[in-house]
């Protein structure tokens, strides 16, 4: 159950209701997570929608931009953002097979794909400097110096929404990204 109260968005006003409004044009609708950062903090729901935007045209796929998000709020076990990204992913071209294999833990069979889990797994699933075996990998497996900063603004965006909607227990609106 939604744990921080999320007023109707046709009542928001000012900053909140110019962004829910873009949000709409866009997307058509605003998903609940959004809804409840854009209420409390327009600011940081703009900071997260720039975010993404510089995101959308970066050096990453957008297969590999959800596959990261993916991955990151598996390891958080944040229902919210698994289903978000699982059926983002499936917009982007993922094969369902491929998206099941990712969420237990098992090769796709596309070695790019597969050195991007491992190494956004071994981030965000561990402390300290990244190994320079595993930095080999993923750099084998064609990432670049680029694809570091993107990867790593990826995982700070699913890292920030991943926290707010396990905090928040924020209900899932399947609707929002189909």
């Amino acid at each position: 159950m939604q744990r921080i109260n999320t007023p109707k968005l046709e009542s928001a006003t000012g900053a909140a209701a110019a962004i829910f409004e873009r949000i709409r044009e866009s997307a058509g609708v605003a998903p609940n997570c959004y809804a409840a950062v854009g209420h409390l903090n327009p600011a940081a729901l703009k900071a997260i929608l720039q975010a993404d935007g510089v995101l959308a045209s970066s050096s990453l796929r957008k297969q590999e931009l959800e596959i990261v998000k993916l991955v990151v709020s598996g390891a958080a076990r944040c229902d919210y953002c698994m289903t978000a990204h699982g059926l983002s992913s499936l917009r982007a071209g993922l094969s369902p097979e491929a998206l099941k294999a990712i969420r237990e833990g098992r090769p796709t069979g596309n070695r790019r794909h597969d050195a991007l889990v491992r190494f956004v797994r071994i981030v965000v699933s561990t402390q300290g400097t990244v190994s320079d075996e595993v930095y080999a990998d993923v750099r084998s497996a064609g990432y670049t110096d680029a694809h570091m900063v993107d990867i790593s603004l990826a995982i700070a965006i699913a890292t920030f929404t991943n926290t707010f909607n396990r905090i928040n227990d924020t209900p899932i609106d399947v609707t929002a990204f189909v």
